[in-house]
C-alpha cells in the first residue's frame, strides 16, 4: 500500500481543522489551544502546531493529512510540515479579504520548499459567487493550478479537492489516472 503526505495550508480560520475532521477516518490529532491574542474576536481556537489525519482512497494508497498553523507566528512549522509533502492545498476564505495578503506568503512560502503540485480549495464560497476568480487574481495564479471551490464540512466535496490534487499529481507525473471520483 502507497501512503502520500499531503499538506492542508492557509491562513487562520479558513477552515484547515474542519477539512482534515471532516474527511479523516481516524480521530484527528490537534494541537489546537485557546487563543491568547488579537485573533480571538475571529474564532476561539487555533492549531499551534499540526493536526493529522488520515483517509484510505482505495485498496492501494492513502492519504496522510497535515494541516499547517495558519498564523504567522506559528511559521516554524510550515517547513518542517513540508517535508516529504507530494503536493498540498492552499485552504482560503474568500470571505476575509485581509486573509488573501497572509495567502500569498504562504503560497510563496510552500512553492518554496519543493516543486510539487497544489490546488487552490476556495471555502465559505457561497457567501462570495466570484470566489474564485477573486482567488485567482488575488494570488496571482497561473491558469494551470486547479481553484476548486469547497465546503471544509462536507464529506464529498473535500474528497473532490483531494481528488483533484491526485489528479495534478498524476498529471504532473504522467501516472495515467485509476481513480474515479465518485
Amino acid at each position: 500500500m502507497a501512503t502520500v503526505k499531503v499538506v492542508v495550508t492557509g491562513p487562520f480560520s479558513a477552515g484547515k481543522t474542519t477539512f482534515i475532521r471532516t474527511v479523516s477516518e481516524i480521530a484527528v490529532i490537534s494541537t489546537e489551544r485557546d487563543v491568547t491574542d488579537q485573533t480571538a474576536i475571529k474564532k476561539g481556537r487555533t492549531t499551534v502546531a499540526m493536526d493529522f489525519g488520515r483517509i484510505t482512497i482505495d485498496e492501494s494508497l492513502v492519504l496522510y493529512l497535515f494541516g499547517t498553523p495558519g498564523q504567522e507566528r506559528f511559521d516554524f512549522m510550515w517547513e518542517i510540515l513540508s517535508e516529504g509533502m507530494l503536493g498540498f492545498i492552499l485552504l482560503i476564505d474568500p470571505i476575509d479579504d485581509e486573509s488573501f495578503e497572509d495567502a500569498r506568503k504562504i503560497l510563496s512560502a510552500f512553492v518554496g520548499y519543493g516543486e510539487v503540485p497544489y490546488v487552490v480549495a476556495v471555502n465559505k464560497h457561497d457567501d462570495r459567487p466570484d470566489a474564485a476568480s477573486v482567488a485567482r487574481i488575488e494570488l496571482g495564479l497561473e491558469d494551470s493550478v486547479p481553484v476548486v471551490p469547497v465546503d471544509a464540512r462536507d464529506l464529498e466535496s473535500v474528497k473532490g479537492v483531494l481528488l483533484e490534487l491526485l489528479f495534478s499529481v498524476m498529471k504532473e507525473k504522467e501516472i495515467q489516472p485509476v481513480l474515479s471520483q465518485s
